[in-house]
Parts: C-alpha cells; structure tokens; sequence
C-alpha cells in the first residue's frame, strides 16, 4: 500500500492550490485520512482531516482557507487551498489510515512542496 500526492508547486500570495493524494496497493478499506504540514525548521503539524462519511476538522492556522475533501471510489483525498501566505510555504503530507486484510495500519505520503512567494 502506498499513497501519493500530488499538485504542490510554486504560488503567489493570495493563489490557490489544490492537492491529490491517491491510496493504491491491497487495501480493504480506508478509514480516516488527512493532510499534514511541515514547514523548513518545524514539526509537522495538522492541516485537515476527513472520516469515511466525510465529517470534516481544519487546524486554525488554516480554517477558512481550505477544504478537506475524498473520493471513497477512488480511494483519493484531496486539499483545496485559497488565499494562501508566505507562512503556508511547507511540504505537505497526506495520511490515511488503511485496511489491509485484517488489520489497519497508518501510512503517510511522500510529501508535495507547496511554495508561497510574497
């Protein structure tokens, strides 16, 4: 099982983004999944997270700027980014929690850069 995402790149402040991260391998069933950030020189902290049925939570630091959502079908979750500043320059990771057999498991994505130029 693997995930990976997508659609980071080069912005200008006040620019949207929106990334894609697609579970793929021997998967029963995806449960919650969500997006995490790190910035150069912090930890990685919470961005968004979404449940199976699509109950949505955002971090403050980016509420009213992004929107969580998925594609059960297409075992895709996806971050809709607007208005974005300088400080949301980061490499962003999609997390899932995944199904495979019996048990269920955490995986994370490789990350997508996602800069913000003033």
């Amino acid at each position: 099982v693997q995930l990976q995402a997508s659609g980071g790149g080069l912005v200008q402040a006040g620019g949207s983004l929106r990334l894609s991260c697609v579970a793929s391998g021997s998967i029963f069933t995806v449960a919650a999944m969500a997006w995490y950030r790190q910035a150069p020189g912090k930890e990685r902290e919470l961005v968004a997270t979404i449940t199976t049925g699509g109950s949505t939570a955002y971090a403050d630091s980016m509420k009213g700027r992004v929107t969580i959502s998925r594609d059960n079908a297409k075992n895709t979750v996806y971050l809709g980014m607007n208005r974005l500043k300088p400080e949301d320059t980061a490499v962003y990771y999609c997390n899932a929690r995944i199904g495979v057999e019996v048990k269920e498991y955490e995986f994370w994505g490789q990350g997508t850069q996602v800069t913000v130029s003033s």
